[in-house]
């Protein structure tokens, strides 16, 4: 059974090469990469592999950014045919440089998953568009299944850990997906950046004041030295209670503990809801 799970892992990440395709899972050093190709699933990570934003916490890296690949589009669609995936979730470098921040990137993505796999659940997780409306309208006209945008952190922490953002801005545009449409919002934040738990709970406060849908916390995990260090590792029980705290304010779905990340059994959590 060993030899079997790693093969299936190498199968899924040269079937990934073939198709020149980056994911997440490898690219942030997601510590549950393992655990997800071999159950053949993957996020896949449109728009290049460098990022226009330099977030601390984050293991992707500013860089050369490159042209938007028309082809992509296409060659994802067909990564979800090659996996059998039910539940495809795609997400972003973020793209300052367009106009819309690739928002019909991500649409053209969706049409293309869509078109081939109408029973096909698909999630996204989008930048922030730099508060462009009118991309998040294009994302949502594609009508995704869930649309997601992680928080990431308290706001008192954003001056050092996300600094091209803002807390308020995020906040808005989960607002404006329960406001414009019936997609499921989702949203996230790590901990272990410095925080207190009262500051955590502000955010449970603030995503459930805006109706989010899903929401994920779990343990900051420094990629490399390079990286902010950790400064807490909090207990297994008080994600359990991040959790409980959720759900009396009546948030749907609370998905918190350690290991968990934004994707991480993303179509188990939607079928919570």
């Amino acid at each position: 059974a060993l030899f079997n799970t790693g093969r299936t892992f190498n199968d899924t990440g040269k079937m990934l090469d073939d198709l020149d395709l980056n994911t997440v899972c490898q690219s942030a050093k997601c510590p549950n990469c393992w655990e997800c190709f071999s159950r053949k699933v993957a996020t896949f990570l449109i728009m290049g592999n460098n990022c226009t934003r330099d977030c601390a916490f984050c293991n992707i890296c500013p860089g050369e950014i490159e042209a938007l690949d028309a082809d992509e589009p296409r060659r994802v669609a067909e990564a979800v045919t090659r996996l059998g995936l039910k539940y495809a979730v795609i997400t972003s470098v973020t793209r300052d440089d367009l106009d819309d921040g690739g928002a019909a990137h991500f649409a053209e993505t969706i049409e293309r998953i869509r078109a081939e796999h109408p029973e096909c659940k698909i999630e996204v997780l989008i930048p922030d568009f730099q508060g462009n409306l009118d991309a998040l309208k294009a994302v949502i006209a594609a009508k995704p299944d869930v649309i997601n945008h992680n928080v990431e952190t308290p706001p008192a922490l954003y001056a050092d850990i996300r600094p091209q953002a803002d807390y308020q801005q995020s906040l808005e545009l989960i607002e404006r997906v329960k406001q414009l449409s019936d997609i499921h919002a989702k949203s996230g934040l790590m901990v272990g950046l410095g925080e207190n738990n009262g500051q955590v709970y502000q955010v449970i406060d603030d995503l459930a004041d805006i109706n989010c849908d899903i929401i994920t916390i779990g343990q900051y995990m420094r990629p490399s030295k390079a990286h902010p260090a950790v400064k807490r590792y909090v207990e297994p029980s008080v994600f359990d209670e991040y959790a409980e705290y959720g759900k009396k304010l009546g948030v749907p779905h609370m998905f918190c503990a350690p290991l968990v990340r934004s994707s991480f059994n993303a179509a188990e959590a939607f079928d919570k809801l």
